[in-house]
């Protein structure tokens, strides 16, 4: 064990229990409370956790994985994950400072931004964070004056048209503006040490992956034929954080593999690195939101009654979480998010057609809509699942409100395997960062894995 995460950092789940079971609990003492404003909570599963990093490291055991901060910063997130041996990525000072203030080395950070602020590429500089990322001329003048020890990784642009979240828009070099990069670095007496893509979240083609490795082959010639020392490879994200998704972890990492073969083989001397996200936290945590306020609203649709007689209606709850808080992926990831009800309803009770909103005083606070529920009240409790990514910490900075609490937990087989069985590799800190996964970690992935779906609700 490293010490970045004790027992006093979690609730443990004892054999025979279940993480939902720790939820009917929490949402039953939050019912009961007598003081105070009765608010959304989280609770995750750091054993999920675990488990994505054992089945990485079975699926794709030649790349390095690094967290990308801006996805989850929680502390319990980042501290489990330092125990589990992976480098972090970062976007800014804030996320810098974050990983660092919990022990992480220089060394495990990347700063990850190719648009970065004059005064946090000095940042980087005066705490020992040397490997940083560009895609420009004006970016690569900034580190020349600012931090002329670091080395650099070339962000290359990818096909990513078909991608939910498309990054190429704004962020990653040209193939053909890639050579000039390098001239000019090296006129500038600056190492370029590697590449870098990102396909972008919620690319459906894992062969964007293939053809993102070979540009970075072509890439990674030329800068070798420049004089640069070329040895990392930086495969980005995209991966996906939740069963379901249109293209699945394991199909992407077959495809990864044989493009890696291919073009850049074991044995060649480059490291592989990956920046992962939501493949690590989306399944990982899960939301209880209370009902702070309900009406009945009339369908004014001429011509349609119910069997009754009666005119259609609709229910409308009101929620003290909406899209501008920890629902945001209904905005920017085009995402429906289904509840989940906590309190078990008869299934004679009648389903009513319902929608669900945020607290917002606007119309664009729609969080679900379409829905069809039995008769809920004020003060009942929703749960939703997959509310690990971009969640947590986004409230404040979109307008909603403060965050919310965070209960964490891990089941026994889990701590167990992460404190005794296995291992940090023995490695070298060097000046790029590099830093080694668990030894043997994919070795008791068949014990951790357990069922296709990885969801607190099946906690180890």
């Amino acid at each position: 064990m490293a010490g970045y995460l004790s027992e006093s950092d979690f609730v443990m789940v004892e054999e025979g229990f279940s993480s939902r079971d720790l939820l009917e609990e929490l949402t039953l003492g939050a019912s009961q409370a007598t003081t105070g404003e009765v608010t959304a909570f989280f609770m995750a599963d750091l054993g999920a956790v675990v488990r994505k990093h054992f089945c990485f490291l079975k699926c794709l055991p030649r790349v390095r994985p690094f967290y990308t901060v801006k996805c989850n910063g929680s502390l319990g997130v980042l501290k489990v994950l330092a125990e589990l041996g992976l480098g972090f990525s970062c976007a800014n000072k804030a996320e810098m400072e974050l990983v660092q203030r919990i022990g992480v080395p220089a060394s495990k950070i990347i700063y990850t931004n190719p648009c970065k602020q004059i005064a946090q590429i000095k940042y980087a500089a005066k705490h020992g964070i040397r490997l940083l990322s560009f895609d420009n001329e004006m970016e690569l003048a900034k580190v020349v004056r600012s931090h002329p020890s670091a080395k650099m990784v070339l962000c290359i642009a990818t096909d990513d048209s078909h991608s939910l979240s498309r990054l190429s828009l704004k962020f990653g070099a040209s193939l053909k503006s890639c050579r000039h990069l390098l001239e000019n670095a090296k006129r500038s007496h600056v190492e370029v040490v590697g590449v870098s893509f990102h396909i972008g979240s919620g690319c459906p083609n894992p062969q964007a992956y293939a053809q993102s490795i070979a540009d970075a082959r072509l890439v990674f010639e030329m800068g070798t034929e420049l004089g640069h020392r070329m040895h990392i490879l930086d495969l980005g994200g995209g991966f996906p954080g939740m069963e379901g998704d249109k293209m699945r972890f394991e199909e992407i990492a077959s495809v990864i593999n044989s493009a890696l073969d291919l073009y850049f083989p074991e044995g060649c001397g480059v490291d592989i690195l990956a920046e992962l996200g939501r493949y690590y936290v989306t399944s990982a945590f899960t939301v209880a939101v209370s009902i702070i306020a309900k009406k009945e609203v009339l369908l004014d649709q001429p011509g349609r009654e119910e069997e009754n007689g009666s005119t259609p209606k609709t229910i409308v709850y009101h929620l003290d979480e909406g899209v501008y808080g920890i629902f945001n992926s209904v905005l920017f990831d085009n995402i429906c998010p289904t509840p989940i009800l906590q309190k078990k309803s008869s299934s004679e009770q009648p389903l009513h057609s319902s929608s669900l909103w945020g607290p917002a005083v606007d119309g664009c606070d729609r969080v679900a809509e379409g829905l069809w529920l039995p008769q809920l009240h004020v003060g009942d409790w929703l749960v939703f699942d997959n509310m690990g990514a971009y969640t947590v910490g986004t409230g404040s900075l979109l307008g909603g409100t403060q965050a919310c609490r965070i209960t964490y937990a891990m089941s026994r087989v889990a701590w167990e395997a992460l404190r005794g069985q296995l291992l940090p590799a023995e490695q070298d800190e060097d000046a790029e960062g590099v830093c080694k996964p668990l030894s043997c970690g994919w070795e008791i992935t068949d014990t951790l894995c357990v069922g296709p779906v990885f969801t607190p609700a099946s906690i180890m």
